[in-house]
């Protein structure tokens, strides 16, 4: 079931700082943070299970056991990316119920057409306002819960300008998003203007690494009238990083003695992080006698 602290933070005006979780490493570390939210992202969920770009390829069906574990595996509440809902309406009401029925708290909806684009990358198309502003409605209706969220994305910004896509946030919240993501802005006056002309809870993407919006501090982001700030590709990006330096070394030298300090994680701190401990307890107390045999 979705988790009603999520709503119940933006409506006391907390600003929610959101990581982006692409696996369960990923999920378990976020976790345990205090963050009060997570940000289960389409781009990094779809390189580390399949190794391929975020271009429409994955399905439904990838993602949303996926979505359903990071949800189930965290005491966090979990933002996800369902990219355009897979499909037309009646595959949208299928998508709600099916991140709803996993444990997701609030589901992110964007008005691409299919196949949809990576944000923040180029050639993404919309589809008309009012058929998205139909798929809105039509998650509202299909939600069994209030405190499971709709977001809604639109990426007129780039393409069709800032104009069009505040009026399609407007439109959006009217249909029943309960948040407005207008993805890509590209300066700090267009966000603060997005702020002013709609009157809604709103999500900042903030993008490392290159995205083509600033990325503000919360205060600021907050006093722009933002509720939400996630970091989609922070935990991907630091993850490849350290890989490409721990194997790089490995292949260079031939050992991993020499890796400065912090690129590898502790063993027995990993161990604690996925479990083991209570695996461990569980062994001992069911531990037969050496030489004993089961009941027959």
């Amino acid at each position: 079931m979705a988790d009603p602290r999520l709503k119940a933070a933006i409506k006391a005006k907390e600003f929610i700082v959101a990581p982006g979780i692409f696996d369960m490493i990923s999920a378990r570390i976020a976790d345990r943070m205090g963050f009060k939210a997570l940000y289960a992202t389409g781009y990094g969920t779809v390189a580390s299970h399949l190794g391929i770009p975020d271009a429409g390829v994955a399905t439904f069906t990838d993602m949303v056991s996926r979505m359903s574990r990071f949800a189930q595996g965290s005491q966090t509440p979990v933002i996800a990316d369902a990219d355009t809902g897979y499909g037309g309406l009646l595959n949208v009401r299928h998508t709600v119920m099916g991140y709803e029925a996993g444990g997701v708290t609030a589901i992110q909806l964007e008005d691409q057409e299919v196949p949809k684009k990576c944000g923040h990358t180029p050639g993404r198309r919309v589809i008309p306002a009012e058929e998205m502003a139909l798929k809105i409605e039509v998650a509202a209706e299909a939600r069994k819960s209030e405190d499971f969220l709709i977001i809604a994305r639109t990426d007129a910004r780039t393409t069709l300008g800032l104009d069009e896509a505040i009026r399609r946030g407007k439109l959006y919240r009217k249909a029943g998003a309960d948040i407005v993501f207008i993805e890509s802005p590209e300066t700090e006056d267009e966000m603060k203007r997005i702020g002013q002309e709609i009157d809604a809870p709103l999500l900042s993407n903030n993008v490392d690494g290159g995205g083509r919006t600033p990325i503000l501090s919360a205060e600021k982001l907050a006093s722009y009238g933002y509720s939400i700030a996630i970091y989609p590709a922070l935990g991907f990006l630091s993850m490849t990083a350290a890989l490409e330096r721990s194997y790089g070394h490995l292949k260079q030298h031939g050992v991993t003695h020499g890796l400065p300090e912090g690129v590898i994680y502790d063993f027995a701190e990993m161990n604690n992080l996925m479990g083991f401990p209570e695996v461990w307890d569980f062994d001992r107390r069911w531990a037969r006698p050496e030489g004993a045999k089961a009941a027959e």
